[in-house]
């Protein structure tokens, strides 16, 4: 990943510095539009289900039903997306996602909807997904002809999803109570458009790939060994596992709190989703004005602290205007942990194993997730949503100490491939490359 030789933007242009690329100009518009209308089929979708059964359990298995195919499917996603065209995997996946929104909008608007219809299809949709993530997390790097931009891109691709968090919500919160959820289901599976447009009107140089003779099985073992055989990017995955596990599933549960413990109705819940959504932009403003990966993991040592105390703090509000406040810290320190650990993962990966790296990100991300939806659903059954949330919050506190005490070792072992890239002066002679200091010596690549 060489260093930009350009002059480096400065002020306000610093933070958007990646749309300077034209594809991933395309792209950041053409998703902006889409991820609106993704994210009032999400909202509208756990409301929907919420309003029909009342049922804790049941929010957390249309959850578990939408993401579970990400901890099973993605790794082999990743291994496609390393031997095909990103690009076309990505349209061909956008295709099936606008069929699946029009498919629910009309079940719905016709009024035959019910929740076993709603968990098919977030199954069918978290398989569209499985194979969407991976390809397109691997592929912000192709739309940049200057690699150094790509941390600023991993934080505008998170601003634009949490952006997009923040208005897709609250515009599907007055469609609900206006003209029902099913309307969302169509506008969404209209606002594919943008994004099918977006992507065709691309020109992505063609990625020279090696001629894959092995087989798929032995890439992914291969894939494995390298990721997980490397300790800073081991130790990444785990972080954004553990805190998907424990703490992500809380918007599951929003619907609850928004119902039962602040006694609104879906106005609230829109509230919560949104505030979490501009907290989190935040977050993205704040990572996209850094001008180097360098201090990210003291920057997610920070942030798991505030996210987990935030959550704690939450569990225990009975005011919409305090708990609406509080989940704005809430959001950025989830967004500041997210990107956090992609950004450091992207720039450490080997290039030709980058789709298959970012895969078992996604299934980290996402597979940690549903079991954490079944999770959260069946503790707060038994206890309550709001000691489930907290439980959540206190074990995440727990994991920011974990982590802050292996950080020095950490640093210790990346510095060198940062030297290597030119991020940080070279200082000594000798420096072992990128590829030996990834590879452990039980490690044997192909």
């Amino acid at each position: 990943m060489p260093v930009s030789n350009t002059r480096s933007p400065r002020g306000p242009m610093l933070a958007m510095r990646a749309l300077r690329h034209r594809n991933f100009r395309l792209f950041f518009f053409g998703q902006g539009v889409s991820l609106i209308g993704t994210w009032m089929q999400s909202v509208a979708t756990s409301w929907l289900v919420f309003r029909m059964t009342h049922s804790e359990f049941m929010l957390g298995l249309v959850a578990f039903a939408g993401q579970i195919p990400a901890f099973l499917i993605s790794p082999f996603a990743g291994v496609l997306g390393d031997r095909l065209s990103r690009h076309r995997i990505i349209i061909a996946v956008q295709v099936l996602a606008m069929a699946q929104a029009f498919i629910l909008a009309g079940i719905t608007l016709a009024g035959a909807i019910q929740v076993w219809h709603i968990i098919i299809l977030s199954l069918f949709l978290g398989i569209i997904n499985a194979f969407e993530m991976p390809a397109r997390q691997a592929f912000v790097i192709e739309m940049l002809e200057d690699k150094s931009d790509l941390g600023n891109a991993i934080a505008l691709n998170s601003g634009l999803f949490n952006g997009s968090r923040m208005i897709g919500p609250s515009i599907a919160g007055i469609i609900m109570a206006f003209a029902g959820e099913g309307l969302c289901f169509l506008i969404n599976g209209i606002s594919y458009g943008a994004a099918l447009a977006a992507l065709l009107l691309m020109n992505i140089p063609r990625r020279n790939t090696e001629e894959r003779r092995t087989r798929l099985l032995s890439e992914l073992k291969d894939g494995l060994a390298y990721a997980f055989g490397f300790r800073p990017i081991r130790d990444l995955l785990i972080t954004v596992a553990f805190m998907s596990l424990v703490a992500m599933s809380f918007p599951v549960l929003l619907p609850v709190f928004a119902g039962s413990v602040l006694h609104g109705g879906a106005h609230i819940y829109g509230f919560l989703v949104a505030s979490s959504g501009a907290g989190a932009l935040a977050g993205v403003a704040f990572l996209a004005m850094r001008k180097s990966v360098l201090g990210l993991g003291r920057v997610i040592t920070i942030a798991l602290v505030l996210f987990g105390s935030g959550l704690v703090a939450f569990s225990f509000s009975h005011s919409a205007a305090l708990s609406i406040s509080i989940l704005a810290p809430v959001g950025f320190g989830m967004i500041a942990v997210m990107a956090s650990c992609n950004t450091m993962v992207q720039t450490i990966v080997d290039e030709d194993k980058r789709g298959r790296v970012m895969s078992f990100y996604v299934m980290v991300f996402m597979g940690g997730a549903p079991l954490g939806s079944l999770l959260a659903g069946s503790v707060s059954s038994a206890i309550g949503a709001p000691y489930t949330v907290c439980i959540g919050g206190m074990v995440c506190v727990l994991g920011a100490i974990v982590f802050a005490l292996r950080l020095p070792s950490l640093r210790t072992l990346i510095r060198p491939i940062y030297r290597k890239m030119g991020i940080i002066p070279e200082v000594a002679i000798g420096i072992q490359t990128a590829e030996e200091l990834r590879k452990p010596p039980e490690y044997s690549g192909n």
